[in-house]
């Protein structure tokens, strides 16, 4: 997943959170992710803070964490950080490897502001 997009996910989960939940500001988006890939926590912090302004989740604190999930080689039993979601051993050169963790985005809280 490329930070941008993430950000824009993860906005859009925390508005829909927060309007099943009467609506309101939000003050803190709480998750994790899980990637084959090395994101940069700062980037989707920025991407976020931008992509929020003139919503509800304007100002709002994100706190991510990020987890890289590694893979196993079925060839050659080797386990590797996988580069952009390419299973490709850096011993065998086999691509026929397995994830080692679920991947994806979770949020595990979306905080609102009490009502005035």
């Amino acid at each position: 997943m490329h930070e941008s997009s993430v950000a824009r996910r993860i906005l859009a989960l925390s508005l829909a959170a927060a309007e099943r939940n009467g609506g309101g500001r939000i003050r803190s988006v709480r998750g994790r992710i899980a990637e084959t890939e090395m994101l940069s926590r700062a980037s989707i912090e920025l991407h976020f803070e931008a992509l929020a302004q003139g919503t509800a989740a304007a100002g709002a604190a994100l706190v991510l964490a990020l987890e890289h999930v590694e893979a196993r080689c079925r060839a050659c039993a080797a386990v590797y950080a996988p580069d952009h979601h390419v299973l490709l051993c850096p011993r065998c050169g086999s691509t026929d490897g397995e994830e080692l963790g679920a991947t994806g985005l979770w949020l595990e809280s979306v905080e609102l502001e009490e009502p005035a």
